[in-house]
């Protein structure tokens, strides 16, 4: 399986849109299938040049989604140790703790 660069994948779009020839006639002419090709253009369409992030890079949108995930997971261990604590100091003096 060959990759392709983001210049390359916005070119060909870019030749697609302003040659007015067929997405498959394009793909053919480049030498990418033409399923790879239909879908680099749903992308582009979606979201422009950020649909081609590269290799370990993530667009916007996921690295937004990244974040947030990252932040819950702590709101939640603070919740937990939170919850922890209320029942630790909740013990009646006497109960549950050897004198």
């Amino acid at each position: 399986m060959r990759n392709y660069d983001q210049d390359f994948k916005v070119n060909a779009i870019k030749l697609y849109k302003e040659s007015g020839r067929s997405m498959n006639t394009i793909a053919d002419e480049l030498g990418v299938p033409s399923t790879t090709f239909h879908q680099w253009v749903q992308a582009y369409k979606k979201e422009g040049e950020a649909s081609f992030p590269g290799k370990g890079h993530v667009k916007s949108s996921e690295a937004e989604l990244i974040a947030l995930r990252k932040e819950l997971h702590h709101v939640r261990l603070e919740r937990d140790i939170l919850k922890k604590a209320v029942a630790i100091f909740s013990v009646a003096p006497g109960k549950g703790t050897p004198s």
